[in-house]
């Protein structure tokens, strides 16, 4: 992994959508089979829209049927952190990206196979990079 990224609440504002900062820097939710990537099919790399690191490759996402974009694996262990969530009264794992703590939803243990995880992120706190060889 790269060095941590840190910046400001103001300098993330300034950078990022207000949908993304929402999203990424708050730990905010985007509505299910309403966002970018919940049914896309496009051969590349999802990175972290805060940092550019790349996070998911599109090979190992699946249809989850939850409306949003579900991964089984992230690109490598070091890729992204996972932390205790508690809110809305219940015990889930956060998924953040490990180089700027960015908010990328959660990872439930019901995910299929080789893994049987399902990363269940937010397209808001993703940046597809296309793979251009595929297409």
């Amino acid at each position: 992994m790269s060095e941590k990224i840190a910046k400001s609440d103001a300098e993330w504002r300034e950078e990022l959508s207000e949908e993304a900062y929402r999203v990424a820097r708050r730990g905010g939710t985007e509505r299910p089979f309403d966002n970018a990537y919940h049914d896309c099919k496009t051969p590349g790399v999802y990175h972290c829209v805060c940092c550019d690191a790349p996070l998911f490759e599109a090979g190992t996402k699946f249809d989850s049927g939850t409306g949003w974009p579900s991964f089984y694996a992230p690109v490598t262990d070091e890729a992204v952190s996972e932390n205790s969530d508690r809110s809305l009264f219940m015990t889930r794992t956060e998924v953040l990206c490990a180089r700027c703590d960015a908010h990328l939803g959660h990872v439930f243990p019901d995910g299929p196979e080789p893994t049987g995880l399902r990363y269940c992120m937010n397209s808001a706190a993703l940046r597809l990079a296309p793979d251009d060889s595929a297409r």
